[in-house]
């Protein structure tokens, strides 16, 4: 496959008054054919699309893979849609295991399987022009996931759990091809802090940045939600702390605590410091709404979404882009 260059909207909303640039996942629109889905995003006027690689979206696993991408992208093309590829497709790999195999799997041979699904995605996002591929530790296999005790008061997350350990050796093994093809590529890995996987919060994101020794096709993908849920700071915060690193931002509702990603106005964040702290980062990538358990009603969300973000956009203070955060 060969890379192409990263598109830009004509159709884009991003203003004087705000740089930001709204998607919506496929994710939460699983019950529409693909074509549909980015006629949808188009008409709607969003300025791109987080695209999840899964058996109904662009099989990354069908052997006609790469005809299949590259009639994708034409479509982006057409349309004037911006993309990331994400790969937290429930079943994809494992029609019985949700998400499974993971990068923490002690089988090796499963492992490998994860890594092979991310190097697809790393070449298909570079066919599509992505702006970065999205992926995820896993959770801690359950015979392994007990409490684990501080090994050192200074970083929170070095533990002196024995299997914990070995677990994000495993993760930091198996992101270095993932790596290594991002690089060649020229798309960014942006790893997503999930509540409830290894890899759960912004310093285990760090924890991880440092066992690689920081290569520079390591990213972030930040989801103000999960900032919400279990961060220690508030999002706003969040994502100034987060600014050097981000290259992928996904953006729903949520409550603190609940790792339930919600319609707009159903939860607790308030959106336009959030949207403000992110215009001030410089971040020109795209924010995509995450509402992956709202299939049943897609469209509806997705029309409704877009009206609510930029709301609370045209709330960011002129001047905003380009502060330091």
């Amino acid at each position: 496959m060969t890379p192409t260059p990263h598109r830009t909207n004509p159709r884009s909303h991003a203003t004087n008054a705000h740089p930001l640039r709204f998607g919506y996942g496929t994710n939460g629109l699983a019950d529409l054919r693909l074509d549909d889905a980015l006629a949808l995003l188009a008409d709607l006027g969003y300025d791109g699309v987080g695209l999840t690689l899964d058996h109904m979206h662009l099989d990354p696993l069908a052997p006609d893979v790469a005809a299949r991408t590259r009639k994708v992208a034409r479509r982006l093309d057409a349309l004037g849609l911006g993309v990331t590829v994400e790969t937290g497709a429930r079943y994809v790999l494992d029609p019985r295991r949700k998400h499974g195999p993971s990068l923490l799997d002690p089988d090796p041979a499963d492992r490998a399987r994860r890594v092979d699904l991310l190097i697809r995605a790393v070449r298909i996002a570079a066919d599509l022009g992505a702006h970065a591929v999205h992926c995820f530790s896993g959770v801690l296999p359950a015979h392994q996931a007990h409490p684990a005790t501080p090994a050192d008061p200074a970083n929170p997350v070095a533990t002196a759990n024995p299997a914990e350990d070995t677990a994000w050796k495993r993760l930091a093994e198996a992101l270095t091809p993932v790596l290594d093809a991002a690089t060649h590529a020229g798309v960014p890995l942006a790893v997503e802090p999930e509540p409830g996987h290894l890899l759960a919060t912004l310093a285990d994101f760090h924890h991880l940045r440092r066992i690689l020794g920081d290569p520079p096709a390591l990213g972030l993908t930040l989801d103000i939600g999960h900032c919400q849920c279990l961060e220690p700071l508030p999002p706003a915060d969040c994502v100034r702390a987060a600014a050097p690193w981000l290259r992928h931002v996904q953006i729903e509702d949520m409550r603190r605590g609940h790792h339930e990603h919600l319609p707009f106005g159903d939860g607790e964040i308030d959106f336009p410091p959030v949207l403000e702290a992110l215009a001030a980062t410089g971040y020109q990538a795209l924010t995509v709404v995450e509402l992956p358990r709202h299939s049943h009603a897609g469209p509806h969300f997705a029309a409704q979404s877009l009206p609510f973000l930029h709301r609370a956009a045209r709330a960011i203070p002129a001047g905003a882009e380009g502060r330091t955060p």
